[in-house]
């Protein structure tokens, strides 16, 4: 079948729990954000910047676990900011699949590979030499990482074990030249891949997460899905990217962009979406393929943000997972207090103008689930979604020219760099997504990174600046 039965069957009987029961509103997933520091700045994304003023604090191990059991979601993404930055992540995973939940830890990539290998040093015997020689072979441990490895562990602390309830989801928004432009940082596509090769090799379960933006090109990310079929990730999560507040706010004042020239309208998700369909039947598409259908713009569903919610530093965020117009004590404070009739699209009418181009999975994939605008069929169609054999590996996927930037010297950067080295002047590098071309300090700026240091970007830029001036 399509998903593990265990996880499905477990989804399953929450929402038929809640229907015989006739709740009016409860969750399917918890959003937890334990804190909000991040490692790298992505174009797109406005979390940093919205919790700027927050950005040290985080949630207690005890309230990260009470938030949990709080709204009993059976499946709980982890999420931030990058979740593996958090102090104690591997007790949060652990004490959520002791309460049984599916967990899905949303990062970026940049830190799983020592993760995985703090694992295997807490496993370590003779046994694994094998295993250990296949992922130096692969170049994905150094010789140095194994001899840490074969000491062992004996700190006592736990660790991320592969399990059927969790999955690493990773961030990945196309391949290498387009993500390391929107994550703005060169060498984390190549970094990505080299964590979800030693992911599967140790037995994890691993999906991507792809947001789309006016500029994706669809055929890329349909390249994408052929890459990563090739390596057997088990699942792919795409959304459209949606202007939210925060987003758009950041998109203006950091990088000096209009947001509508970076973010969709419906009408463009609706073109950009046409083949999801398609893509589902080749690929593990995660979500309902009532919200596939909703995306491609045959069919509207009516926005049930509270199945989805967020709990962050500052309490549960309402309405959504991207709009932000207050902060409760708790979920049924949440439920009861926030009006729902406020938000979302009905009939093609936006009730508030944020939510006018927004059809994002947080927002509309519970819609498919829970049977919102329901239609005869559709929950055949979702049965038969989920039960059907699953997509096999698609390994012609492996010709795909995957590291077409940074690993050839080609990355978003290399222009600026040339420049350096260089005493002619740089004329800007083209982007998939400023085709018109822009300055390389510009370009620079937009790469700069979230650790709060700044002093290689504004070196690089007065070199620059120099070289023009010469």
């Amino acid at each position: 079948m399509r998903f593990p039965l265990a996880l499905t069957a477990k989804i399953a009987r929450h929402i038929i729990k809640h229907k015989l029961r006739r709740t009016p509103k409860f969750a399917l997933v918890l959003q937890l954000e334990p804190l909000h520091t991040c490692n790298l700045t992505c174009t797109g994304c406005g979390r940093i910047r919205e919790y700027s003023t927050s950005l040290k604090d985080v949630m207690s191990l005890e309230e990260c676990l009470g938030s949990a059991r709080e709204c009993d979601a059976p499946m709980v993404s982890i999420c931030g900011g990058e979740p593996l930055i958090y102090p104690k992540i591997e007790e949060l995973v652990a004490g959520l699949l002791k309460q049984g939940r599916i967990v899905y830890v949303c990062t970026n990539g940049m830190f799983m590979r020592k993760k995985m290998k703090d694992y295997l040093a807490s496993i370590y015997s003779p046994e694994i030499e094998p295993m250990l020689l296949e992922l130096m072979t692969e170049r994905l441990i150094s010789e140095k990482d194994a001899e840490g490895i074969r000491k062992g562990k004996t700190d006592g602390k736990p660790v991320i074990k592969p399990t059927r309830w969790m999955y690493w989801n990773v961030h990945i928004d196309g391949l290498e030249y387009t993500h390391d432009l929107i994550v703005e940082r060169e060498g984390v596509f190549k970094e990505c891949v080299e964590a979800i090769r030693m992911a599967k090799i140790l037995g994890y379960q691993v999906a991507t997460n792809t947001t789309v933006y006016k500029e994706t090109d669809v055929q890329e990310i349909e390249q994408m899905f052929e890459f990563f079929s090739s390596l057997e990730v088990d699942g792919h999560t795409i959304s459209p990217g949606y202007e939210y507040d925060a987003a758009k706010k950041d998109m203006i004042k950091r990088l000096n962009k209009q947001p509508e020239d970076f973010f969709l309208t419906r009408k463009m998700t609706r073109q950009k979406f046409a083949k999801i369909e398609e893509w589902g039947k080749r690929f593990s598409i995660f979500g309902t393929p009532v919200y596939q259908e909703f995306l491609a713009g045959k069919r509207e569903l009516t926005c049930t943000a509270w199945a989805i919610p967020t709990r962050n530093v500052r309490g549960w965020k309402a309405p959504c997972y991207l709009m932000t117009d207050g902060h409760y004590t708790s979920y049924a404070e949440m439920l009861e207090k926030v009006d729902w009739t406020k938000y979302g699209v009905v009939n093609g009418v936006a009730r508030d103008p944020r939510c006018e181009n927004c059809m994002v999975h947080c927002g509309y994939d519970p819609s498919g689930a829970l049977g919102t605008n329901y239609k005869r069929g559709d929950n055949w169609k979702n049965f038969a979604y989920n039960f059907a054999p699953k997509p096999k590996p698609y390994y012609e996927g492996a010709s795909v020219k995957a590291f077409n930037g940074y690993s050839i010297g080609k990355g978003h950067l290399a222009e600026a760099k040339a420049a350096i080295n260089s005493p002619r002047k740089a004329n800007g590098a083209k982007s998939p997504f400023h085709q018109n071309g822009h300055a390389v300090a510009e370009l620079v700026e937009a790469s700069s990174c979230a650790t709060g240091d700044t002093s290689q970007r504004d070196d690089l830029l007065a070199k620059i600046a120099a070289r023009k001036e010469s």
